[in-house]
């Protein structure tokens, strides 16, 4: 009897892990309140503009992005969790959270990988020694401001674009600092060519990796965005070249030299995407799996420098010491991941939970109703370009995602090159502006960059219609 009954209270739960997925699905998806004309839905909305118009004018009151969305996905999933538990519905919206935080988990972990990497070449000098060789070779300014735009759009394909414009404008501070017109002009062109290179790899851009963890595009496939991106970088270009000045700085005579390993780790670097591309298309496993394995390269050989640090106290070159004559400092993995920019790996948490609250609410489906069934695919795709300009990029792809309207492979480019470029229209359309524009300030402005916004906004265009061309294979 004891056995019987012990039975029966299993059998409810073995019926439950039997049950198809989608059959889970839909039950939770008829369990769930249309929030839109209720009270709970317009307080949602009105957390989460108040939220992001501190966002947005983090430059001037210094408040860290990631502080207004974290309290705003909190008092919105409170809320509806208010709601949904005055009507007696219990783990549908506790469901909903758990996936949106699978979701964030899953970028925040690859992130965290990609950033350590990039601090760790950081610290072994890299950055450093490719921004004293550009300096010390006494490139004219015109030269200096093509060299800058084409390394920023092929560093951030592997870098992120937010690394890379960091990087160049440094270049271009150092060099050419008190040339106002110069340091605006090739600061607007960095940007530009960030945001493009980043557009067409995964590793490049936030939103790009967005898409293809989602699975909606291949990782080859994203490459058929290349010429439009190059085209998008490129259109600009050509026509700020002539207005930028035709003179010769002088040049520095510094000379920076790597630190050990700095090429090992670029090395694993790249082994480490490899891995993650290897994990996703053949063994089907997600991508941060093999970012994560790619980690433990990073830990392995920093053990391995860590117990050979006495070579470097050998080494004229080396700079890093803990104050004492002598006494290296070694290199630690866990110091590169603690200097991780875990302000925007916090801010990526309150998008996904703010987007993911307002989605569960049922105000994308409205949007999604509007745009890709009555505009149509493409005019929505451009618009979230438009949009992206605006509004930072992150929440607008989450939230296209979060639809997931069904369209091409075409489509799913045309959204994510749109997402990706269409922050350059304006200098707080992407990390990258809004960056450059605090190290450069009082040269690079947001009224310097929108001079010249309708030349941005011609590539932008001309990608699009490239894109349209040279892939309608894929429509």
């Amino acid at each position: 009897m004891q056995n019987d009954s012990a039975l029966m209270r299993l059998s409810p739960l073995l019926a439950t892990a039997l049950l198809p997925r989608a059959a889970l699905a839909s039950s939770e998806a008829a369990d769930r309140l249309d929030l839109t004309a209720h009270g709970v839905g317009l307080f949602a909305i009105v957390v989460f503009l108040l939220a992001y118009l501190l966002v947005m004018a983090e430059e001037f009151t210094h408040l860290r992005k990631s502080k207004p969305v974290i309290i705003a996905a909190g008092l919105i999933w409170a809320a509806i969790g208010w709601v949904y538990a005055a009507d007696g519905i219990t783990g549908v919206a506790e469901h909903a959270v758990r996936q949106n935080l699978l979701e964030y988990a899953e970028l925040m972990l690859f992130l965290l990988v990609a950033m350590t990497y990039i601090n760790a070449m950081e610290e072994r000098l890299v950055f450093d020694a490719l921004r004293a060789w550009l300096i010390g070779k006494g490139f004219g300014f015109r030269k200096l401001f093509w060299m800058t735009g084409f390394l920023a759009f092929f560093i951030s394909p592997v870098a992120d674009n937010l690394t890379t414009a960091l990087l160049m404008c440094a270049v271009v501070l150092a060099v050419g600092g008190t040339n106002r017109r110069f340091v605006s002009l090739t600061c607007i062109n960095i940007v530009v060519g960030a945001n493009a290179g980043g557009a067409f790899s995964p590793f490049g851009d936030i939103t790009t990796l967005m898409v293809w963890q989602k699975g909606m595009v291949e990782f080859s496939t994203f490459f058929a965005l290349f010429i439009p991106s190059l085209v998008n970088f490129v259109v600009p270009a050509l026509f700020m070249h002539f207005a930028v000045p035709d003179l010769k700085p002088a040049t520095g005579g510094e000379t920076v030299m790597m630190q050990r390993g700095a090429r090992r780790i670029i090395g694993l670097f790249l082994a480490t995407i490899i891995t993650a591309v290897s994990f996703h298309n053949f063994l089907q496993l997600p991508p941060v799996l093999g970012m994560l394995t790619g980690l433990g390269y990073l830990q392995l050989f920093g053990f391995f420098l860590k117990k050979t640090a006495r070579r470097d106290r050998h080494r004229p070159d080396n700079i890093e010491h803990d104050g004492q004559m002598g006494d290296v400092v070694p290199f630690d993995v866990f110091s590169r991941v603690a200097r991780a920019e875990w302000d925007t790996l916090l801010f990526f948490y309150g998008v996904v939970l703010c987007v993911g609250g307002l989605g569960f609410i049922g105000y994308l489906s409205l949007a999604s109703e509007l745009m890709y069934t009555g505009w149509g695919a493409t005019a929505a795709n451009v618009a979230v370009g438009v949009i992206s300009a605006i509004v930072d990029n992150i929440p607008v792809m989450f939230a296209v995602l979060s639809m997931n309207p069904d369209m091409p492979v075409g489509q799913w480019l045309l959204v994510t090159l749109t997402a990706g470029v269409g922050g350059s229209l304006l200098s707080i359309g992407s990390a990258a502006g809004v960056a450059l524009m605090g190290q450069a300030r009082g040269q690079y402005t947001f009224f310097g960059h929108l001079k010249w916004t309708p030349v941005i906004a011609l590539g932008y265009v001309a990608s699009v219609l490239c894109h349209l061309w040279i892939n309608d294979t894929l429509f």
